[in-house]
């Protein structure tokens, strides 16, 4: 018996998380054919993407979701950021930036992962000129100088070959087309761990959301819009794990020790999970035929809340690029979307990383500095206007997505 021929597509997207997915989105009206592989149900608990993490979305994300039909889906289980209060705990150093006094409506968003996932996927659901492959993974990858090679195993189904002119791979921090187009990374270890918890209190969430730097890493407190709190604390390893064996009571104890009052009293802790914090930095953007967004081509601290955003501008410059090009895997092609994202890209890398090793030092001259700096932050209205527009990039392009306009 021969074997079935190929499925040919123009773009393959390794990964349906919520920057493969927003790039899928940002292609379907276009004339590129576009196929979207994703190993896990978009409602499964064990997709990875849509865990019990939340993301905050900066205005510029919220543009692109917008452009893209997804915001919709999203207002209802978005809590609006309107303050937001940054203290070094243990010192005198803080700052406070308000988006009244930006002139904005909201500083950002704070949406359940979960939701996005769905509301990402349901969007999907309306664009049936989007090739879908879900569940399925990829099993095996070939990059060539004409194209790429996928073989796609499924569950209950034989093995299928996919002929692309480009692979994305948007496939996480272990990305396996990463490694098929044979782009490096580095790896630093944080030696942290996030704990993320929803809690209740007495006084219903405002629209206020805290970064509290600890001697453990920083503690954020994010409102959510049903009137409670998203919490991620960062903690030694060891320490995480006496924090998540404590019963809730001895939990909402140490987090109100840790934190302070400025909610409210904690009533109740929901679910407590935990992730490792690392920094991953690949090598490169691109390969032979191979493209990286989001986690697969930089994974970061949640210090400052910028993965997702990194990530969405990631989509949408390579959706305006693809778009726009004959051949979306030809080297001019994948070399003018590294070099485009190039300069956002490091930015914020350098940034959030900087943030994270600023405030762990407990050095004498860098506590007076750094505390001295938040002071003068909260006096200079230029760095407050530059922080508040974070989410709209480190430098570079600003995509078109990002503008309000589609991608061709």
């Amino acid at each position: 018996m021969n074997a079935a021929p190929p499925t040919c597509v123009d773009v393959a997207i390794a990964g349906g998380g919520m920057v493969g997915a927003s790039l899928a989105l940002a292609l379907a009206d276009t004339d590129k054919r576009v196929m979207l592989i994703e190993a896990v149900a978009p409602g499964g608990t064990d997709q990875p993407s849509f865990d019990d993490r939340t993301s905050a979305l900066g205005n510029g994300s919220r543009r692109i979701l917008e452009t893209l039909g997804v915001w919709r889906h999203l207002a209802g289980h978005a809590g609006a950021v309107r303050e937001i209060r940054v203290s070094d705990a243990r010192h005198i150093g803080a700052a406070r930036i308000s988006a009244a006094e930006q002139g904005l409506e909201a500083l950002g968003y704070v949406v359940p992962n979960r939701s996005i996932g769905a509301a990402l996927w349901r969007q999907l659901g309306h664009c049936p000129q989007i090739i879908v492959r879900c569940p399925a993974r990829v099993s095996a990858v070939h990059l060539g100088p004409d194209g790429a090679r996928l073989t796609l195993a499924a569950d209950g189904a034989g093995a299928e070959s996919i002929e692309a002119r480009v692979v994305v791979a948007a496939d996480g921090a272990l990305s396996m087309v990463r490694a098929a187009a044979g782009i490096g990374a580095a790896v630093e270890d944080y030696r942290q761990v996030a704990v993320v918890v929803h809690l209740a209190t007495d006084l219903p969430s405002s629209d206020v959301a805290y970064e509290r730097f600890t001697t453990t890493g920083p503690l954020a407190v994010l409102p959510l819009p049903d009137g409670r709190y998203t919490v991620v604390w960062t903690l030694a390893p060891e320490r995480a794990q006496q924090v998540l064996a404590l019963d809730e009571g001895g939990f909402c104890s140490e987090l109100q020790r840790c934190f302070g009052w400025r909610i409210g009293r904690i009533l109740r802790a929901g679910l407590r999970s935990s992730y490792p914090l690392r920094l991953s930095r690949a090598e490169g953007m691109v390969g032979a035929r191979a493209v990286l967004v989001g986690n697969a081509a930089q994974a970061l601290h949640p210090v400052a809340g910028q993965g997702f955003n990194l990530g969405l501008r990631d989509a949408a410059l390579l959706a305006e690029i693809i778009a726009a090009a004959a051949d979306p895997g030809s080297p001019p092609v994948l070399e003018s979307y590294a070099r485009r994202r190039g300069a956002d890209r490091r930015g914020m890398i350098g940034f959030t990383d900087g943030l994270v090793k600023l405030f762990a030092s407990e050095r004498p001259g860098v506590v007076a500095a750094r505390n001295a700096g938040l002071m003068l932050f909260d006096l200079l209205p230029g760095a407050k206007t530059a922080l508040s527009r974070l989410s709209w990039g480190f430098g570079g392009d600003t995509p078109r997505l990002m503008r309000g306009l589609p991608v061709n």
